[in-house]
């Protein structure tokens, strides 16, 4: 056992220095394994978009000012060969550290007694970019175990376009990417043999990159690389020939400027990414120039921006977009990107307002609505055109987009309803209560994103596209602008913003806009088929309009992005144009069919609009499509059942007609103010005819009306020129405008009218009555205050 004891000492301590031995060799081997950092590196990355088919379409430096691309999976095949002849001949074969290279390094600095030659290879180098460390021989060391471990784990190919992406190009450049588009003015897919040799060789001495200097000396190396190459016939003598004979780009080339706003937009969203957008390079390019011709005419009248959206409305994707003109400019806004921004809407949420009404059944298509002067609390509305038809059918109102028959819808439909319905559409824009807005809401009164209000009209085009389809709705989408964004099967919904019969018939009514008050667009011999819409803010500081069709949406917004209003700034004259010269770049498509499963046959006076009322004539009813639920809309009142005498000249009732007979007729009648308009525009229209002397005791019915002021109204009066009080002019419908009227103000007589029935007053300060008898003894009075 004494003799064991000291053996047995032993080998317990070699068992210890056995244990310690394997553990050092599994940390070694741990390490090595988990050595390489993640990611392997470290840097922050230029953002890159590019179109559909992976064109580049702009770029925006990475956070510390470099161009530096993010890393691709290959490079080309001449930059491959010309990196591995110039930096690494071998690099095919060894496992990240040549031996031989690093003897023959050795070996040169001893001889010339300093650091010659660092016998790196490629994978080596690629660490070394990787690490940015101090050059140091326990650096070179550290270098060649994570260049043996990245060899483990990486591809060559992999490894080499690590090498490229990150490798020094001279300034600001890194990566064969950014280098190639900023000295050669394309991708690198597309490098030539003397330019792959040029990105090949720049890596080792950087800074002879510069447009005016060691020129020769890059060309010297350059060709070096290239003689190498043929004579180890890699590159032919014809190749070679070509090769060397190209010089070295003269100046720096600017990487592409398309859709800047977009990769703006990308670029804060997504910082240092490699973006696939689904725009269309080629019509992006066409639109900038229509953009560009129209901005130019524009600008003469103090109009310096537009933008410009252009969707797929099959696949969601957007095609072009343009977020304002002239990018490099820093004078007018032109960085803003317009649609994005917040823009007062004018009319052009006026087709919603319909739809909404469509869809519930509370107005028909042609259903007529007032188009006369009103005062609303004060809210005074009044047409483009500062005339009124009296009443006008809904489509037509629509079509024509006149403010107080739509002020009138809304105020049907209600305020507070319209506001759910536009914020559950996607309009952000909407941060106040309804209040806030009040009727103004479908005149311009809120804030409204080209993209977003583009949206809701693009969920009119799904609702009928989809149920003509399938038969049913999905929930809606937002507009794709990324290839990623592009989403799988689509959920169904029982509930669409907009049903598919109502978005059709306001598609329809869409189709007939006509603004001649501005331009004639009938005229027009290339206009296509389009649902269109404009829209002109207060002030014409914001010009509007979208058009689709089954398959495509076109917004475009004009204007001043400082929000200066210029005269002519009219969503007809300016946006309108722009549109459809976009629509004659896409492809023609067929129209909308109609959703006879979500229509409903309804039979309606074609006078008025409304259904068939019971004293309605035969020869004035008519079979109108129209939404299910408008099949309980609103009952025609306008024809009503009167008695003429037998020579149609007077009213009368059967007991004062006497001799002049009585004959019982269906007479569409309406109200003295909307009369007054209405005959204006419509010489057709017969008022009723007055009553026979014989009947005037019995004669009832609202025979006068005012058409200004209004009831109870607040009115200031200015003064003139010459100092003297101004007037307020009265105006008053009357069914018989060649009867004679008499003017009372408070106890006062004024004077009398007759035909055109108007009277000035200059009353003082405080509340006041007017009252107007006409010469059969009709009265009416109405009260006002002057402030």
């Amino acid at each position: 056992m004494p003799i064991l004891t000291p053996l047995y000492r032993r080998f317990i301590a070699l068992k210890k220095r056995g244990k310690i031995l394997f553990v050092a060799v599994l940390l070694l081997g741990l390490w090595f394994v988990f050595c390489l950092p993640c990611p392997l590196f470290d840097v922050p990355y230029s953002t890159l978009v590019a179109d559909r088919k992976g064109e580049l379409l702009g770029a925006r430096t990475a956070s510390d000012g470099q161009w530096r691309f993010p890393p691709s999976d290959s490079v080309p095949d001449k930059y491959a060969e010309c990196v591995i002849a110039f930096e690494d001949r071998h690099f095919r074969h060894h496992l990240g550290v040549n031996p031989l290279s690093m003897g023959r390094a050795i070996r040169q600095n001893i001889k010339a007694r300093r650091v010659v030659s660092g016998g790196s290879t490629l994978t080596m180098q690629t660490v070394r970019l990787m690490r940015k460390n101090k050059r140091t021989y326990l650096e070179k060391i550290i270098e060649m175990i994570l260049a043996t471990r990245l060899e483990c784990s990486h591809s060559k190919n992999r490894i080499i376009a690590l090498y490229a992406s990150h490798a020094p190009m001279g300034g600001n450049m890194v990566g064969i990417d950014a280098a190639s588009w900023r000295y050669f003015g394309h991708s690198p897919s597309s490098l030539s043999w003397a330019e792959a040799a040029t990105l090949a060789v720049l890596p080792n001495s950087p800074s002879m990159m510069h447009f005016g200097r060691n020129r020769q000396a890059l060309t010297d190396k350059r060709n070096r690389l290239l003689k190498y190459l043929s004579d180890k016939k890699i590159l032919g003598e014809t190749d070679y020939a070509l090769a060397v004979s190209e010089p070295l780009p003269a100046y720096p080339h600017a990487l592409p400027q398309i859709a800047p706003h977009l990769v703006t937009r990308i670029f804060l969203q997504q910082p240092g990414s490699h973006a696939l957008s689904t725009i269309d390079k080629g019509l992006q390019e066409q639109t900038d120039e229509v953009l560009s011709r129209w901005n130019a005419e524009f600008a003469q009248n103090g109009i310096f921006n537009m933008s410009a959206l252009i969707v797929d409305l099959q696949s969601n994707e957007v095609l072009a977009y343009c977020g304002n003109v002239n990018f490099n400019r820093k004078t007018e806004a032109n960085q803003v990107d317009i649609i994005q921004a917040s823009r007062s809407t004018g009319s052009i949420l006026k087709p919603l307002l319909y739809c909404a009404m469509q869809q519930e059944g509370s107005l028909l298509p042609i259903e007529l609505l007032p188009d006369v002067p009103i005062n609303l609390g004060g809210f005074a509305p009044k047409n483009f055109s500062l005339q009124y038809d009296g009443a006008v059918p809904a489509n037509e109102a629509l079509a024509r987009s006149l403010n107080v028959p739509a002020v009138i819808a809304l105020r049907r439909y209600g305020v507070q309803k319209f506001h759910q319905l536009l914020q559950k559409g996607g309009l952000t824009t909407l941060n106040k209560p309804a209040e806030h807005y009040g009727l103004s809401l479908i005149l311009g009164g809120a804030e409204g994103k080209l993209w977003e209000v583009a949206e809701v009209y693009a969920e009119m085009v799904r609702s009928v596209n989809d149920y003509n389809a399938s038969g049913g709705y999905f929930a809606p989408e937002s507009f794709c602008l990324l290839k990623s964004e592009g989403k799988g099967d689509r959920k169904k919904t029982a509930e669409p913003l907009f049903q598919a019969g109502a978005a059709w018939l306001t598609l329809e009514a869409l189709t007939n806009v006509n603004r001649p008050e501005e331009i004639d667009w009938q005229f027009i011999p290339s206009m296509r088929k389009v649902a269109w819409k404009t829209g002109t803010s207060y002030g014409f500081r914001d010009a509007w309009a979208i058009g689709v069709t089954p398959r495509y949406l076109v917004a475009v917004w004009t204007g001043n992005a400082s929000g200066e209003g210029r005269p002519g700034l009219t969503g007809a004259r300016t946006s309108a144009q722009v549109m459809f010269d976009l629509f004659n770049l896409l492809p023609a498509t067929s129209w909308f069919q109609p959703p006879y499963g979500d229509l409903a046959e309804a039979v309606v006076c074609r006078e008025s609009g409304c259904l068939r009322g019971i004293n309605c004539p035969e020869t004035s009813i008519d079979t109108l499509l129209v939404s299910p639920k408008a099949v309980r809309g609103s009952v025609c009142g306008y024809h009503k059942r009167v008695h003429v005498s037998d020579d149609g000249r007077f009213r009368v009732y059967e007991e004062c007609a006497g001799n002049r007979g009585i004959t019982p007729v269906a007479w569409f009648v309406l109200p003295p103010s909307q009369e007054w308009y209405f005959k204006q525009q419509h010489p057709n229209y017969r008022s009723l005819p007055p009553f026979s002397p014989e009947c005037l005791a019995g004669a009832s019915g609202q025979i006068m009306q005012f058409i200004y002021p209004f009831p109870n109204a607040a009115i200031k009066l200015t003064k003139q020129l010459d100092g003297s009080q101004g007037k307020v002019i009265f105006e008053l419908a009357h069914r018989n405008s060649s009867v004679k009227v008499f003017w009372h103000l408070d106890e006062d007589y004024v004077g009398e009218t007759s035909d055109i029935h108007q009277m000035a007053f200059s009353p003082a300060q405080g509340k006041h009555r007017v009252t107007v008898v006409d010469e059969s003894g009709n009265s009416l009075a109405i009260g006002f205050r002057i402030e």
